[in-house]
């Protein structure tokens, strides 16, 4: 039986980072990841440039992937009218298809153990876990990561209370192939029912990723006729994708979007990314707060790791005090904002009170990102 220090279930950004942060650090690492590198993900693919300090600290240089570097926001109300904003952090276009694979190759520089098979279940038995994969092989870690998403198999099996509430939202994906989109330039877009953004990716393939709600969605046959008859009537999609080229075959998509109130540790296991607190897409902060968890996860662990004489109550405590200090009060704006947005009569009118105080929005845009993280 294979025996590590850290074992981690999941293998997109917030896995991969701790991974390699732990593993740089000189800790015994062993990730599961059930799907092959690279492919591609539902995401918006923007990322705050708040988290490229962090990520130079750990080696890791997106600038050889050749990201677009984006420092304006487009935002518009489902009747088309629109309002900018320059970005003050800023942040840039980047496909997880490319991301996620060089991650996953910085993780194997680093000799992390990468396991390319599906995680069964997770037991935690006298201070110790075991992790059993679909083909049965069985695995020991001292400690384990929860890396494996917005909604997985495993959080049924580990009885997590969001799990059984049904989630009325659904994400969409797809590439697009329209030159004329700005480089530097992520737009938010408002439908009846969800909402839409647009950034292109280091292919300049633009990036195309919405929520929608099951109500607004149940009665259309497919991804399609939704984006025709419902995207559409905002006239800002409409001109989009009437001169946009479809580069993907049919559209990625996940179910159950859920932003219910999850547990940080359960069952002993740190969760990390999407499986600790979905923020609301409008922030376009969800990539960068999957790297910062992944940071706050390893910077607990290694301050009080000794596999002689584990203190798990103080890395659980130092943990879930350091993400609800940085993440809480994100969620909390991220959650009012996307009540504001989905309301036809609250979305116009708090653009028109931003068009007449135009110093409103960056302040919004703040209180849902960070500071640089070092």
């Amino acid at each position: 039986m294979k025996k590590a220090d850290i074992g981690i279930v999941g293998g997109g950004l917030a896995g991969l980072t701790a991974a390699i942060h732990l593993a740089s650090c000189g800790l015994k690492v062993l990730l599961f990841e059930k799907e092959k590198y690279p492919h591609h993900k539902v995401c918006g693919e923007y990322l705050s440039c708040e988290i490229l300090p962090y990520l130079e600290s750990l080696n890791i240089s997106l600038g050889s992937l050749n990201p677009k570097p984006i420092d304006h926001l487009l935002y518009s109300t489902p009747s088309g009218k629109t309002i900018k904003a320059d970005l003050k952090l800023g942040g840039i276009g980047i496909s997880r298809y490319a991301l996620d694979n060089y991650l996953y190759e910085k993780a194997k520089e680093q000799n992390v153990d990468i396991i390319q098979q599906t995680v069964a279940t997770i037991t935690f038995k006298d201070e110790v876990f075991k992790i059993n994969t679909s083909n049965n092989q069985i695995v020991s870690a001292n400690i384990v990561l929860g890396a494996f998403g917005k909604r997985s198999n495993l959080d049924k099996k580990l009885n997590r209370g969001f799990i059984g509430k049904k989630s009325g939202w659904l994400a969409v994906k797809a590439h697009y192939k329209l030159d004329d989109y700005p480089n530097n330039m992520v737009s938010l877009h408002n439908f009846e029912g969800g909402y839409c953004g647009l950034s292109k990716t280091e292919t300049g393939a633009v990036n195309v990723c919405y929520l929608a709600s099951y109500a607004s969605f149940k009665d259309h046959k497919s991804t399609n006729s939704f984006k025709e008859e419902v995207l559409c009537k905002n006239p800002q999609l409409k001109t989009f994708f009437d001169e946009a080229i479809p580069l993907f075959e049919t559209d990625l998509s996940i179910a159950q979007v859920s932003f219910e109130k999850k547990s940080l540790v359960e069952d002993h296991i740190l969760m990390l990314g999407d499986a600790a607190g979905l923020i609301h897409p409008l922030c376009g902060n969800g990539m960068a707060m999957a790297f910062h968890s992944a940071k706050l996860a390893s910077e607990s662990i290694l301050k009080y790791y000794n596999p002689n004489t584990l203190n798990r109550t103080d890395i659980e405590k130092e943990y879930i005090k350091k993400w609800n200090h940085q993440f809480k009060s994100r969620m909390k704006v991220g959650s009012v904002l996307q009540k504001i947005l989905l309301s036809p009569y609250l979305a116009e009118a708090s653009q028109n009170i931003i068009k007449t105080f135009p110093s409103l929005l960056p302040i919004i845009i703040t209180k849902t990102h960070g500071e640089p993280v070092i």
